[in-house]
């Protein structure tokens, strides 16, 4: 974001000295008049339209999928909990607590490492725990409602840590910088060198504009950092009711793992 806003200051400084330098060894006699504001809106309203779509359909795309695989993702291990109640104490235990370690995994440790297109490996140790648990319930009834409900909870989670890495390719967002950069200084050249405060205010707003929209393209297509992102809310409160169910049912045991989903020491 800051390497953008870099690279736009600069084109626009580059922009004003072309016209102050260049302009005049391009025309034959000092004017007055150039490219009129109303003339400055025609490729605003062009690049400002391609760059929302740009927006559009990264928001529609890479944050829509990410926001609806963490609100999935919390329903099935809510679905989970809810589940192992059907299961024999001993093992409805082991579940649930599995499910609010996984949940804090999740929250604590995953959701900052997929800021930077990364994955933590806490949450895959208690998704592991599942799978050990349910094979002492193969035969029963229950068995088949667990292993239906972690496999969504598994492709919610996959879907959720591939929206973490970015959709758009590095050379296109070099290319829009460059597009950017190019069309400030052509406008920049453009403007008369007198009686141009409207024309110069306008550009300003123009490189500011173009600027914005292309910071939030960037922002917008890592869902889960930035300041467009996606917060950790469903699976918070899929923890929240975890917990509520396995102090219910089991009051005097301890959870197997800390505040941030570490299991604990034995």
């Amino acid at each position: 974001m800051i390497l953008v806003i870099a690279v736009a200051v600069l084109a626009l400084l580059a922009g004003l000295a072309a016209n102050r330098y260049l302009r005049p060894r391009l025309l034959s006699e000092d004017d007055d008049t150039g490219m009129a504001v109303k003339d400055l809106v025609g490729p605003l309203l062009t690049l400002t339209v391609l760059l929302l779509a740009f927006v559009l359909v990264t928001a529609n795309g890479s944050y829509g999928k990410a926001e609806v695989a963490s609100r999935g993702e919390a329903r099935a291990l809510d679905q989970l909990v809810e589940t192992a109640e059907y299961a024999p104490e001993a093992e409805r235990a082991k579940i649930q607590a599995a499910a609010v370690c996984y949940a804090r995994a999740v929250r604590t440790q995953e959701w900052p490492a997929m800021a930077d297109g990364e994955v933590s490996r806490a949450p895959s140790v208690w998704s592991t725990d599942f799978r050990r648990t349910f094979r002492d319930l193969e035969g029963k009834p229950v068995f088949g409602m667990l292993i239906a409900a972690d496999n969504k909870r598994s492709d919610e989670r996959e879907e959720r840590l591939t929206q973490a890495t970015a959709s758009i390719p590095s050379a296109i967002l070099w290319f829009l910088l460059a597009t950017l950069a190019i069309t400030v200084v052509a406008l920049g050249t453009c403007i008369p060198r007198k009686n141009n405060r409207g024309q110069l205010i306008t550009l300003i707003v123009i490189t500011a504009l173009l600027t914005t929209t292309l910071c939030i393209i960037r922002d917008v297509d890592r869902p889960f950092g930035g300041i467009i992102n996606v917060e950790p809310t469903a699976i918070a409160e899929a923890e929240r009711q975890a917990t509520r169910d396995f102090v219910t049912n089991h009051p005097a045991t301890e959870l197997p793992c800390d505040d941030n989903g570490n299991r604990r020491a034995v």
